[in-house]
């Protein structure tokens, strides 16, 4: 299908008849360090990508060979006065909570460098598939800052407190295998290989009920850090959105047909 540009550095491409969008991000000749300008377009990606039902799947991706993103453009951060970084600031936050608050499962197809933003980015996925040639970190500290893109809250609902506080107050880079034996990435393929197998992963996911996957999406991310009652409620206003819907209707008579359903996505 064909390419949607947002702004110079972000590009979209549609998979599988529309239900798998592709967010690249395309800036290669600085390893897709995030400046004012890309943060801008990857949020306005997001808000196309989320308002549009045919997509099922969104999974973020790198033109770079060698990098995946490692992180915010220091070089442009450097020309900053004191004034300038705080209006860039939201900015810049928009950019990764866009990315959280996708309402469709979102994967990352991480190699080379994810450091920093570029791995907050990851984080901001739902699942991270990683190849060989990976190193991610949050090396914020050493630079004089702390992950501001979600990080300080994201590891550590994906690896505990303590693992995540090491991560962070030492600023060490992580290659992929102690990646993916940490729970840094969630799946780990051979090198050249991310973006095929996130591309199928999204594409199994797709396969299924769009009011399914947006009504899940909701209960797993809202019900994070709740006590059980409370996430358990949460859990049941979103089973209540799809257990009325067209596609529990059609769900159920695919399955006692033993056919193939044909979602009508409402």
């Amino acid at each position: 299908m064909g390419e949607e540009r947002f702004g110079e550095f972000v590009r979209v491409r549609r998979h599988g008849e529309g239900r798998v969008a592709e967010l690249a991000l395309d800036r290669p000749q600085a390893m897709n360090a995030v400046s004012t300008a890309m943060a801008e377009s990857v949020t306005a990606a997001c808000a196309a990508l989320g308002a549009d039902r045919d997509v099922r799947a969104v999974v973020l991706t790198s033109t770079h060979e060698r990098a995946f993103c490692v992180g915010a453009d220091l070089k442009e951060r450097n020309s900053f006065t004191d004034a300038d970084l705080l209006r860039q600031r939201p900015v810049a936050r928009a950019a990764y909570t866009a990315v959280l608050e996708l309402p469709v499962p979102a994967l990352a197809a991480v190699h080379g460098f994810a450091l920093g933003g570029g791995f907050e980015l990851a984080l901001s996925c739902d699942v991270i598939v990683a190849d060989r040639t990976a190193v991610v970190g949050l090396p914020e500290v050493s630079v004089g800052v702390i992950p501001g893109g979600g990080g300080t809250q994201l590891l550590p609902r994906r690896v505990g407190a303590a693992r995540a506080a090491e991560l962070v107050f030492s600023a060490r880079r992580v290659e992929a295998g102690e990646a993916r034996e940490l729970g840094l990435v969630d799946v780990l393929v051979e090198a050249g290989r991310d973006t095929e197998e996130a591309l199928a992963l999204a594409s199994r996911i797709a396969a299924h009920s769009p009011v399914g996957l947006r009504a899940a999406k909701r209960a797993l991310r809202l019900g994070q850090g709740l006590d059980l009652r409370a996430g358990l409620e949460v859990e049941d206003a979103a089973w209540r959105t799809a257990a009325f819907s067209g596609d529990r209707a059609e769900g159920v008579a695919a399955f006692n047909e033993k056919r193939a359903p044909r979602w009508p996505g409402e």
